[in-house]
């Protein structure tokens, strides 16, 4: 009866010409890891099943400062994670065996595939984990920025999107930039971007420009399609991760050669 009631008045206001916000999503520290020197999150495909091994989404230089043009896959790996619960407290340490995927070409992204399935860590440790969105975010979205490392929830919008981000040797296509809210530091490497509406994975936190310098290490300018160049001192941003979607089979089993597919190859 509550629901019905709830349903008629929100009709009557639609009627007003009264628009209402979007729900908000419980964005808290649930999926979320933190690395040794990054954060990182728990993160399944659209079509990922109980069965499937689990990914960890964090930056490519949380890897290693990779060069111009290298592309990791596949690469045996024992890395550890430190999975929270969603107040932030540690409830487990997880193991990725594989690094499915890195580079800083292009994008600033990694995959890690743990010993473990989607199934037995929310089996055995409660713990879901967030969704990669399939589609490419817009303008104005709220999100929230959530480091593993730091504990800690920023919350912003998208401000726009950069046709081209150059730091120093490295330059990412398509980049996520945030509004000044979200004045995320070393140490938020890694996190996800999450829509506060749908609660899913929209990007990865990267980079900033700390100084005001003009395409420097720490410093990264923005590139339009004409070669102008912007530099926007204390804004931050972060990577899309849409295009992982489409690299994956059943499985979680990557595949660069499914149609869709525009990462980086080796």
């Amino acid at each position: 009866m509550a629901r019905r009631l709830v349903g008629t008045l929100l009709a009557a206001i639609a009627a007003l010409g009264v628009t209402t916000a979007p729900a908000q999503a419980a964005v808290d520290y649930t999926g979320i890891v933190a690395l040794n020197n990054c954060s990182g999150s728990l993160v399944r495909l659209p079509s990922s099943a109980p069965a499937d091994k689990a990914l960890v989404l964090t930056n490519g230089h949380c890897v290693e400062l990779m060069k111009p043009g290298q592309v990791i896959v596949n690469r045996s790996v024992t890395r550890s994670f430190s999975l929270l619960n969603g107040s932030g407290s540690k409830i487990a340490t997880l193991t990725g065996t594989k690094l499915v995927y890195a580079t800083m070409t292009g994008t600033d992204a990694a995959l890690y595939q743990l010993n473990k399935t989607y199934g037995e860590i929310q089996q055995q440790h409660g713990s879901r984990a967030l969704e990669l969105s399939a589609s490419h975010p817009v303008a104005r979205t709220e999100i929230r920025v959530v480091s593993g490392y730091w504990k800690r929830i920023y919350s912003c919008q998208i401000d726009g999107f950069v046709n081209t981000l150059k730091e120093a040797d490295w330059t990412w296509r398509d980049s996520l930039r945030y509004t000044s809210s979200c004045n995320t530091i070393g140490g938020t490497s890694g996190s996800p971007i999450i829509d506060s509406v749908s609660g899913k994975v929209v990007g990865v936190n990267n980079t900033g420009n700390e100084s005001g310098g003009r395409c420097t290490m720490n410093n990264p300018c923005e590139v339009d399609a004409a070669g102008n160049v912007t530099v926007r001192k204390g804004i931050n941003y972060g990577q899309q991760t849409f295009d992982f979607v489409s690299c994956f089979g059943s499985g979680t089993t990557l595949n660069l050669s499914l149609p869709g597919c525009k990462v980086a190859k080796p």
